[in-house]
């Protein structure tokens, strides 16, 4: 009876058109399940099944378990990785304008990086991410960077001679440059590792991935120096996003939206929460002037306008 019953339904929602199968997309990202990020990446699940009544999920792989960043961009462009999470202007790698925003102080919190991308230029990065073979589906919030260090940082004078990990992008790779200290691209699964063994004695991030990472652990100085407004950027590959129907388009969109709004809430509160945090596990916080630090990235302002035009980082800056 059990059997008969099940074949019927069976039977029923093969004439209807339902569909028992999950469509199960993949997701990669470098941070840890530690971080905002991740959080809003369950939320994207989260949503997904919600409004898919179970017939979309997302599958999370956190912690560069498929890689670093550019191994997951090429998986997506491939179509072997549905979605990657990534710093935006870091993929400047394979769309170089956007070492224009990724220039050190050029925007200056989240509601500027907004405005730029709503605007003539983030239209125009569009368009260059679906030549990649990429959608921009989002670009989420992930802390002022600051710089960390094995001694005291109270000017740009004392990072000069120190040898600093920046992640293999030029903008940072450039500030480093720029403020004296020798740049160390270090991949970011092993930055715990480099400032243990001290391989590098200084490094920059927001400060939730600073707690997330637990490099408070192996650095006891933070130098308030702000020097770059981070984002990441969920990318999701035009060969996974063309097999889906327009619902299933409208259920990711939204859903990415929904995991963005969760992530970014949680970095902002987590910026005004970690000072206190950091300063009772026993770290040093400094707030140097910045003066110094932007007029040191002036050399590098030419340089990006000698290559992508003059006056094109003052409109960025300029932006409302």
């Amino acid at each position: 009876m059990r059997i008969s019953r099940l074949f019927a339904v069976v039977t029923l929602a093969c004439a209807i058109g339902v569909s028992f199968a999950q469509t199960t997309l993949k997701l990669g990202m470098q941070l840890p399940e530690t971080h905002p990020s991740y959080k809003g990446a369950l939320e994207i699940k989260k949503k997904l099944e919600e409004a898919s009544k179970g017939a979309m999920t997302l599958q999370i792989f956190p912690n560069s378990q498929l890689g670093d960043f550019k191994a997951m961009v090429g998986q997506v462009q491939a179509g072997d990785l549905d979605m990657a999470m990534t710093g935006y202007p870091d993929m400047s790698y394979i769309i170089p304008e956007l070492k224009l925003i990724g220039a050190p102080y050029v925007i200056s919190n989240y509601d500027h990086l907004k405005a730029v991308l709503k605007g003539p230029y983030g239209q125009k990065m569009d368009a260059k991410f679906l030549e990649k073979g990429i959608r921009v589906a989002d670009v989420w919030y992930e802390g002022a960077r600051h710089t960390t260090a094995n001694k005291p940082i109270q000017s740009i004078s004392d990072l000069k001679g120190l040898k600093m990990r920046t992640p293999n992008v030029p903008f940072l790779i450039e500030y480093a440059r720029a403020v004296g200290a020798t740049p160390a691209p270090v991949a970011f699964a092993e930055v715990y590792l480099a400032l243990q063994t001290k391989q590098v004695d200084a490094q920059e991030n927001p400060l939730p991935t600073i707690e997330a990472a637990k490099l408070y652990e192996v650095q006891k100085y933070i130098a308030l120096t702000g020097h770059f407004i981070a984002s990441s950027s969920i990318l999701m590959g035009d060969k996974s996003w063309k097999r889906l129907s327009d619902t299933e388009k409208k259920w990711v969109s939204d859903a990415v939206k929904a995991g963005g709004v969760v992530s970014s809430g949680l970095v902002a509160d987590a910026e005004v929460k970690l000072i206190d945090f950091f300063k009772g596990k026993g770290l040093i916080i400094s707030s140097p002037d910045t003066a110094p630090f932007r007029e040191a990235m002036k050399a590098y302002y030419d340089k990006l306008e000698e290559e992508f035009g003059k006056g094109e980082i003052q409109k960025i800056i300029a932006t409302k």
